[in-house]
């Protein structure tokens, strides 16, 4: 299991005092120095954290693979053509949400989307599509042309922090199922969204997903007690 540590929140502390501190360059490094496999980055279209310069400081400067969150716009595309991650995570995007409220719908979005990736993956970038748990997303997924989902865990994340076990057992048995049926394709699982020490270790157990995409959470900790140490914690527990 991987832990890919997303430093987006860093920068929204950077940005709401406009200066140059903290830097989530130094956060990516730090994540780095902890263990973390993975740096993911959202550069939203209204740079509310993250920016373009961001992203190219910390390629320049991290040795783990860099994961770029982004909607399916033609800027976005031309960020990651010009920047060169080693992934994109393909995402909703709503200017006026908080963040990030639900999955790609790559349904409807099939057609587009198949036109739309191929630049990608002429230049050798995975592409991953952040989904909910469903199998009709997950099939229109693969057709479109991903190599991997990312599936979204904010209604068990929501669910646990409801104290309805009844739901989180509903949700954890969707996000098995997804699991299987989407590794069953030859996709790669992934999944993130809503994760926290307390809730995590359910969806680490399911065998399927390689990999976790962790934020808020992570910097939210760190303001306690550092980051190193708050990336090392949710290292543990994955890994327990």
């Amino acid at each position: 299991m991987r832990l890919g540590v997303n430093i987006d929140h860093v920068a929204t502390v950077r940005n709401a005092r406009r200066t140059f501190e903290p830097d989530p360059v130094h956060a990516a490094v730090l994540a780095q120095m902890a263990g973390a496999d993975q740096i993911t980055l959202h550069v939203r279209e209204d740079r509310r954290h993250v920016n373009e310069d961001d992203l190219r400081r910390i390629l320049e400067v991290v040795h783990v693979p860099v994961n770029l969150e982004m909607a399916p716009t033609e800027e976005m595309r031309e960020i990651a053509l010009t920047h060169r991650p080693h992934r994109v995570t393909l995402v909703p995007e709503r200017r006026e949400e908080i963040t990030t409220e639900g999955g790609l719908d790559a349904v409807s979005l099939k057609e587009f989307l198949k036109e739309y990736l191929k630049p990608l993956k002429e230049a050798g970038i995975e592409v991953s599509f952040f989904v909910d748990a469903e199998t009709a997303q997950i099939e229109a997924s693969l057709e479109a042309g991903a190599d991997a989902i990312e599936l979204h865990t904010g209604p068990y994340a929501e669910a646990f922090n409801a104290r309805d076990q009844k739901r989180v057992e509903e949700e954890l048995r969707r996000l098995r199922a997804a699991a299987r049926f989407a590794k069953s394709l030859g996709l790669r699982v992934y999944a993130g969204h809503g994760l926290t020490l307390q809730n995590v270790e359910p969806v680490a157990r399911i065998p399927e997903i390689e990999e976790l995409n962790i934020g808020h959470s992570i910097v939210a900790n760190a303001v306690i007690f550092g980051f190193e140490r708050s990336v090392r914690e949710f290292l543990k527990r994955i890994k327990r």
